[in-house]
């Protein structure tokens, strides 16, 4: 078998040497005391699980084609494909990026960036289609939050603060729509329990059944969610 490549963070708050498996590569955290000398054989004893790791994420990725941002690619919209037009007009001083049934539309001057004005469209998008969901279930709950926010988080896809602040990562709508649904029902629970305890999961259960269903498809595809 042979090695993967990885690289080697030291980390203050690393007690124990871990290694991260994600669909950017394999990274080793070890403590910033850790002898470098030690990282290659830990690595070796943990390959069979890192080379499984990974080929798990590949084949989910092989399930779903990613994004393709050049003008005729194609990129997901809550359970769509949208096809990409992409024109540049070197005079254009702003991007514009406009929907068109099946279409994303996109014009740029030379200064803008196709994957920074993508990724701008929709932040504002998710803040349209994550509040109208947000507003339904907490009135179908009895319950109110406080503020919305769209974000880009690296390693959540949504929280929900003890006032009521809700936060969203955009980029689920590039996942289905039901598994935006999940996670808007997910925080809604939260205004009610605040943590993960037996009693939140019960609350989710009787509010959305199919809940564990959708936790599984997050952990399992959640690494194709980009751009």
């Amino acid at each position: 078998m042979s090695p993967h490549p990885y690289t080697i963070r030291r980390s203050r708050r690393a007690k124990h040497a871990r290694i991260v498996v994600s669909a950017d590569g394999v990274e080793v955290v070890v403590p910033e005391r850790f002898p470098i000398s030690r990282v290659e054989p830990f690595v070796a004893e943990k390959r069979p699980w890192i080379e499984r790791t990974l080929r798990r994420y590949r084949r989910f990725a092989e399930a779903r084609p990613p994004a393709r941002l050049h003008d005729g690619g194609e990129l997901p919209y809550l359970g769509e494909r949208l096809a990409l037009r992409v024109r540049t007009e070197p005079g254009r001083v702003r991007a514009h990026v406009a929907r068109r049934e099946g279409e994303l539309l996109v014009a740029l001057g030379a200064a803008h960036e196709l994957s920074a004005e993508l990724e701008a469209w929709f932040r504002r998008r998710a803040r349209s289609e994550v509040e109208p969901r947000l507003d339904a279930a907490t009135v179908r709950a009895g319950v109110r939050y406080t503020s919305l926010q769209i974000r880009a988080q690296r390693t959540r896809w949504a929280s929900c603060s003890s006032s009521g602040a809700m936060s969203f990562n955009w980029r689920l709508l590039l996942a289905p729509p039901e598994i935006l649904d999940y996670v808007v029902e997910h925080e809604v629970a939260h205004l009610t329990v605040h943590d993960h305890s037996e009693r939140f999961w019960s609350l989710l259960e009787g509010r959305w059944p199919g809940y564990r269903s959708h936790e599984r498809w997050l952990r399992d595809h959640g690494h194709t969610l980009r751009l």
